[in-house]
């Protein structure tokens, strides 16, 4: 049903208006006498066609129809003005005003009819081209969902790749991303950076999918030489990573890069000093320490909560970004809820 408004200040006239509009296919008039109330409805429901007439006390058909046009969404609704007045004037404000067409009193029923049914074909093609755009809209949505949803899924079995040669589990990489959000929300990141962390954190270690054997199942602790060849696990992982032309995948490859920098500039593989570290770096770091700290792994024993702690809080400013660590403890009865949650298999 199509929803055409008459807007005269004079009741015969809106009679006769109403009874040409009834006379139109598939067509709802709603009427008005004052102006001002006419406005109101156009602007609180979309009309498919408004007919106005030119000479109407406080608010006259031009203003009405610049009043309509600055209403959002209201810019390409047909109208169509009635006017008595043959002043060339009028019709170039109306046009200037958004006027579509014109008609003269007294009406022609027949040009009436013509013009209004042309101008309601017109409205017709532009909702179906709305609605097409709107479907459009929708399927590239969809598009983007499932691109957003592969991306996560390469994500999640490169690091199961990089898994089945790291002694660390599963459940680390689900731990720390975990963490990581969490520490991301309470510094205020958006939404969707806080998504985009807890799905690019997992690739955190896949650069050390080329580490010898040798190195990386060192029951031991590593001696210089060994320890130089473990760091470039965070270059290769970037270098793994990047150049894909994918958000999660080219942010994945800077925290691969930099989640082992270090805010007072020892880090590796840069040596980059405080805010010089991409923010992402400076989360993933706490998080990945705090949960490798807390592991048990063949070559160490877990640290308790408390001990992890306190190491976080003396490494505040030298190894973390204090801004970091307080948005973790300050959190720290969720993170141990999501340690709780994500525990390590049994072997």
């Amino acid at each position: 049903m199509l929803n055409v408004v008459i807007v005269d200040d004079t009741e015969i006239n809106v009679t006769l208006l109403k009874h040409l509009v009834a006379r139109l296919d598939n067509c709802a008039p709603h009427c008005f006498t004052e102006p001002e109330i006419g406005l109101a409805w156009c602007q609180a429901q979309v009309p498919d066609l408004v007919i106005v007439d030119y000479m109407m006390p406080v608010l006259d058909g031009i203003e009405f129809i610049r009043r309509l046009r600055a209403t959002p969404g209201r810019e390409s609704i047909p109208i169509l003005m009635i006017t008595a007045n043959d002043e060339a004037k009028v019709r170039y404000d109306a046009l200037e005003a958004g006027a579509n067409d014109f008609l003269a009193k007294p009406l022609d029923r027949t040009e009436f009819l013509a013009r209004s049914r042309n101008m309601l074909a017109l409205r017709v093609s532009q909702k179906h081209l709305e609605d097409r755009a709107s479907w459009l809209a929708e399927e590239v949505e969809k598009a983007t969902a499932e691109l957003v949803s592969l991306e996560r899924e390469i994500i999640l079995r490169l690091s199961k790749a990089a898994e089945f040669r790291d002694p660390e589990t599963g459940a680390h990489i689900l731990r720390m991303a975990h963490y990581s959000r969490l520490i991301a929300t309470k510094l205020g990141l958006s939404q969707a950076d806080q998504q985009l962390i807890l799905d690019a954190a997992p690739m955190h270690d896949v650069g050390k999918v080329g580490i010898p054997d040798n190195i990386l199942l060192k029951p031991g602790r590593l001696d210089p030489a060994e320890f130089e060849i473990m760091k470039t696990h965070a270059p290769m992982g970037g270098q793994i990573l990047s150049g894909s032309g994918s958000m999660l995948l080219e942010t994945a490859a800077l925290i691969a890069n930099t989640h082992h920098e270090k805010f007072d500039g020892s880090g590796y593989p840069s040596g980059l000093i405080g805010d010089a570290i991409p923010l992402f770096g400076r989360i993933v770091a706490v998080a990945d320490v705090f949960d490798a700290l807390t592991s048990e792994r063949p070559y160490k024993k877990a640290w308790s909560n408390e001990k992890a702690v306190d190491f976080l809080r003396e490494n505040a400013g030298s190894h973390f970004d204090p801004a970091c660590v307080d948005a973790f403890l300050s959190e720290f009865e969720i993170a141990e809820r999501i340690q709780k949650q994500f525990q390590d298999e049994e072997n």
